[in-house]
């Protein structure tokens, strides 16, 4: 067997693939303000979440997999206030934004919306240590 390499990971990105790269990219650096940390052209747009947690949004015309109007991806967002993105989000009219929830079970209290091309985008904050 061989062995694992031992060096730490250094960076997890999700990529999600776009008809429409240029209105994706400014969802999520507009609304939700995360910064460019990658700028790939017009393949793709690599945006921060977290350290070491970041969102590909992709051209689908130019990158490795197809767009697919079907999504089966959600991106979840931990914050330390769920309520003020709540706020905000209601305030400008986000797609499909749900009724704020509880999960005692899993101990978060949270809500989801779409992007502009239909992935569900979870925002989330702990309820109780350890969740």
């Amino acid at each position: 067997m061989t062995d694992r390499p031992s060096a730490p990971h250094e960076l997890a990105i999700t990529f999600l693939y776009y008809r429409d790269l240029p209105r994706a990219f400014a969802f999520y650096r507009d609304v939700l303000g995360l910064p460019l940390a990658i700028d790939q052209g017009d393949l793709a747009k690599i945006l921060r979440i977290a350290p070491g947690a970041h969102v590909g949004l992709v051209d689908e015309a130019k990158g490795m997999n197809n767009w697919q109007a079907e999504k089966c991806v959600q991106l979840c967002i931990r914050v330390a206030d769920v309520q003020a993105w709540y706020d905000y989000l209601t305030k400008i009219g986000v797609d499909h934004l749900s009724h704020m929830f509880q999960n005692d079970k899993l101990g978060i209290r949270a809500f989801v919306f779409r992007d502009p091309e239909g992935y569900q985008i979870e925002i989330q904050q702990t309820t109780r240590a350890g969740a």
